[in-house]
């Protein structure tokens, strides 16, 4: 059962509204525009990498899903660690995996700019 609060997403699409937003200010000058949205892209991926690095050591019960899970229906404290921090890992890496396809297709782009645009 999915967790009632999307925190991650949210912090994700916020991320990546702040970096279309840098990137619609350069919209004038569209190479270093889509520089601009690489870099902050990549930068984001290599804070979701580290994220997932350090998932393992997050105590599983200062974390929101453990609080939505009644009392009785707990799992014990080993398993519970475990399961956590394979959640949380598996789901920053794949973030970070989508992140990092994003990077790529702008730098692609500010790299075959200006051979397009004279």
């Amino acid at each position: 059962m999915r967790s009632k609060s999307y925190r991650g997403e949210v912090y994700q699409m916020l991320t990546l509204l702040a970096i279309f937003c840098v990137m619609i200010g350069m919209s004038f000058m569209p190479k270093f525009a889509f520089q601009a949205g690489g870099f902050l892209t990549t930068l984001m991926c290599a804070i979701l990498m580290l994220k997932a690095y350090e998932a393992n050591s997050k105590d599983y019960r200062r974390t929101e899903m453990w609080l939505y899970l009644e009392k009785d229906r707990r799992p014990p404290a080993a398993y519970a660690q475990w399961a956590s921090a394979t959640v949380r890992r598996e789901t920053y890496l794949r973030f970070a995996m989508w992140t990092s396809a994003i990077a790529i297709v702008m730098w692609v782009i500010a790299l075959l700019l200006p051979a397009v645009v004279p």
